[in-house]
């Protein structure tokens, strides 16, 4: 153990042997305020032993600091929706708020690590107001569902020991492949303490065996208890489990909605009744909520339940929810099976519309970039469109209208842009026309943000702007509408309005780095080099792997003179990514300060074999070659870095400096002439070593030019140093 506090990482073969351990490792009374949670996925699902400990700790929160609460709602609700008797939501969006006949669109897979890092937020103002250290067991995070498991190694990663002690107790088998950065939290921030076996506890008999295994919602690892549930007869089983989903029915519903009561409902008397429609809801729920990890496995649950034969529409829908959790976690193979599997099944049309349009949507979005093909795309958005014109006219302006929506990105990613932007615009006056005010609301802003972004893309970022501030009148709290109309503002040159709007999307929204990201990226463009380090400080505290921000963080340090922290970032950026050429480019920077041009051609060299275009570095190995004597390898990099870029006054000055320091006269003029043409030249410098390169070959009238020139910018040095020149020049006998 360690005298520092720390994480604690337990591992035990059951529950009693972990607990056992950590009391002798970490006595209960050190432990101050003790919290003991089970992070098992059948007893709450998703963010199971988190929804426990914020049901707990959310209430005394809100009753002293409740701002602190609002502050964080949206991730509270969404990690621990018991909370809604306590915590009113404040910032409800049209996706939420949609009733499940009009949800059209879900969120994205990165969803669950912006509520993570708002729970963590939450916790660490928490602890730090507690007045004593916290101490958090989370147990049998081995059987945690994929949300757990990530916010978990966030938690680790962000939260201080010495404030809120985290206790992760699980058994030695391996965490599964989904859970790895828990694995690397776990072993970088924990202290592991392997717990011996402990005797067993006092045996039970018979059907109190049995009656145990079943009360702990089948997460018990009591020896004794599974083999008797399994061995029990089967009406037997069936019975308890009606008995334990009534009791949680009774008392905490919605905490076991998504983990015990489908469990215990698919075993009960009626699996393919009660047991289905609880499963189908959960796997709903956690759909909607962009819990995929959980819909997928709660999802090829109620595919077993369903019957094909007798209810078509329960295993269409156990079918589509599944699909829709494999589509946006990239296991599109799997989800394409399915659909082949529905349309091979039923000749209902709507299972046909469907499943053309999620075909469609595989093959030009879902799938890896290498694996889609836009064709086979639009063939399959055309089939759905020509089924939904044949639907009932109740529903068929709505579905033709939806179908033709996924056409225009597929459209879109055909460089279809013009064609792209009608098929929104019919579907936009098709739904004006057809349904009623208020109805279909959130489709209706999904189609004017999607003609918002392809009349952006066509050039047209003004009319873009004013599709998306329509939007945003209409959904105010989502935020990548703030985000993407900021994009939009930065192209046209407003940056004021680009910076509110970043700041908006980070106001409605639970951490969302990516906004932090272009802020800075925006306010080191504008010379705000400090409110850029902050930025980009924050985004490495929530995602230390981002990689630009690791970059640009590095270089505005190294701009700064801030040599110590460049370095700092430039080596944590490379043990994370270590085939990053750019900073790979910025170490050989680094090597330069220190005086190290042997280590600066290593790494600007290397930079260039993992990113042959980087012009950057070929234009710092072209400084070490001249220095070193090697001219001629000095102009083929920074010809090279000519040919990347197109051309470049600061690159052509260099060339040309090395063609005068080689006395190649006509060359060097040739570049410094070419570098004066360009809008950022430094015409003082440029003229002051065209007319040297003049004077060097013999042309004194064209050097005398250029120093007149040069003398007239009343640009120092040069201007003075060109009327010295001009004087020493006028005692010669040739014409200046």
């Amino acid at each position: 153990m360690t005298e520092q506090p720390a994480h604690l990482w337990i591992v035990g073969v059951t529950r009693r042997d972990r607990d056992a351990a950590l009391d002798a490792a970490f006595p209960r009374p050190a432990a101050g305020e003790f919290h003991a949670v089970s992070s098992h996925h059948l007893g709450r699902g998703p963010y199971a032993g988190t929804a426990a400990l914020l049901n707990l700790a959310v209430p005394r929160v809100w009753a002293e600091t409740p701002e602190l609460v609002s502050t964080h709602d949206v991730e509270l609700l969404s990690v621990a929706p018991d909370l809604e008797s306590v915590v009113a939501p404040s910032h409800e969006t049209l996706t939420s708020l949609a009733i499940p006949e009009e949800r059209t669109r879900f969120y994205g897979p990165g969803r669950t690590r912006r509520l993570a890092h708002g729970v963590v937020e939450f916790l660490n103002r928490w602890a730090a107001d507690s007045r004593r250290p916290v101490t958090v067991r989370f147990d049998a995070v081995h059987a945690a569902d994929a949300t757990e498991q990530e916010l978990l190694a966030i938690v680790l990663r962000r939260v201080d020991p010495a404030r809120l002690r985290v206790v992760v107790a699980t058994t030695a088998d391996p965490l599964p492949p989904h859970a790895a950065e828990l694995a690397g939290a776990l072993a970088r921030y924990a202290v592991r303490v392997d717990a011996p076996a402990t005797a067993p506890a006092e045996p039970r008999q018979g059907a109190d065996l049995v009656r145990a295994y079943v009360d702990s919602d089948g997460t018990s690892d009591v020896a004794g208890e599974r083999s008797a549930y399994e061995a029990a007869p089967a009406r037997a089983r069936a019975e308890l489990h009606d008995a334990r989903a009534a009791e949680l029915e009774r008392t905490l519903p919605q905490a076991h909605r998504l983990g015990a009561l489908p469990y215990h409902l698919e075993r009960g008397s009626d699996p393919h009744g009660a047991g289905l429609r609880a499963v189908l809801g959960a796997t709903g729920r956690c759909v909607d909520m962009g819990f995929y990890h959980a819909a997928i496995e709660l999802g090829r649950r109620a595919r077993a339940l369903a019957d094909p034969e007798r209810d078509e529409d329960a295993y269409c829908s156990a079918s589509t929810k599944l699909t829709s959790a494999l589509a946006v976690l990239g296991q599109a193979d799997e989800a394409e099976e399915i659909y082949f599997d529905l349309r091979s099944r039923f000749t209902t049309p709507m299972v046909h519309l469907f499943s053309n349009y999620a075909l469609g949507m595989l093959y030009t979005r879902h799938r890896a970039p290498d694996a889609r093909n836009h064709l086979t795309a639009r063939a399959h958005l055309h089939t759905a469109i020509a089924l939904a014109s044949q639907m009932p006219e109740a529903s068929r302006s709505f579905q033709k209208v939806f179908q033709q929506n996924g056409l225009a990105l597929v459209e879109m990613h055909m460089g279809n842009l013009t064609r792209a932007e009608e098929l929104v615009t019919e579907g936009l006056a098709q739904l004006d026309a057809d349904l009623a005010p208020g109805e279909h609301e959130l489709h209706r802003s999904v189609l004017l943000h999607n003609r918002g972004q392809v009349r952006a893309a066509l050039g047209r970022v003004e009319e873009g702007v004013a599709d998306l501030s329509r939007v945003i009148a209409a959904d105010p709290n989502h935020p990548e509408y703030y985000f993407d109309r900021a994009s939009l503002h930065r192209r046209s040159g407003d940056t004021e309005a680009a910076l509110a709007d970043y700041q908006c999307a980070i106001d409605v929204s639970p951490p969302f780095p990516e906004a932090y990201y272009n802020r800075g990226d925006l306010r080191a463009e504008l010379g705000d080099a400090k409110g850029a380090l902050t930025d980009f400080g924050y985004v490495l505290e929530l995602e230390p792997d981002y990689l630009r921000a690791r970059i640009n963080r590095a270089s505005l340090l190294l701009e700064a003179g801030a040599l110590d922290g460049a370095w700092g970032d430039v080596t944590e950026g490379l043990a994370r990514h270590p085939d990053s050429a750019d900073l790979l480019c910025t170490r050989g920077l680094l090597a330069l300060e220190d005086g190290d041009a042997d280590a600066a051609l290593a790494d600007f060299t290397t930079a260039l074999e993992h990113d042959p275009a980087l012009y950057e570095a070929l234009a710092n190995r072209a400084v070490i070659a001249q220095e070193q004597g090697r001219s001629d390898d000095a102009v083929e990099d920074l010809t090279r870095a000519l040919e990347l870029v197109g051309p470049d006054a600061s690159l052509l000055y260099n060339r040309g400096y090395v063609h005068r320091s080689a006395e190649r006269w006509p060359e060097a003029i040739d570049d410094f002439t070419a570098a004066l043409d360009l809008p950022d030249a430094d015409r003082g410098e440029l003229l002051w070593e065209r007319a040297a390169c003049r004077a060097g070959g013999g042309d004194l009238a064209g050097a005398g030019t250029d120093l007149r020139l040069c003398a007239g910018l009343n640009v120092a040095p040069y201007a003075d140093r060109a009327r010295e020149r001009l004087t020493e020049l006028s005692g010669t006998s040739e014409p200046v």
